[in-house]
């Protein structure tokens, strides 16, 4: 399961209606890649579509597709978006994260 917060609801619904995506019916697509100062890295991005091996999970009316394989990095995760002084943007609470880097768009396990 994916968590959405509040404040990350509000500005998922605000940027897909910016980027010509439908909150209700599109998709916020999470996942894991190789790279980042850590090791691994997030990724975030909007999609219509959904493939046959994508999780769904719908958290706070936003819809998440998560591939099988980063699944098993993300289980339990929180998406926050953070607008304060120190940065603005989308931050992944992983609670399977035991090292993350200073930006807190990569982590290692």
């Amino acid at each position: 399961m994916i968590k959405v917060s509040d404040t990350a609801r509000r500005k998922v619904v605000e940027l897909m209606t910016e980027e010509g995506f439908d909150a209700a019916s599109d998709f916020v697509r999470v996942g894991v890649r190789s790279g980042g100062c850590s090791g691994l890295s997030y990724e975030l991005k909007f999609d219509h579509d959904r493939n046959d091996d994508d999780k769904l999970f719908e958290d706070n009316t936003v819809r998440i597709l998560v591939d099988k394989k980063s699944f098993l990095y993300l289980v339990g995760t929180t998406l926050e978006y953070s607008g304060g002084l120190n940065g603005k943007g989308f931050v992944f609470n992983n609670p399977n994260a035991q090292r993350t880097c200073g930006c807190g768009e990569s982590f290692s396990l």
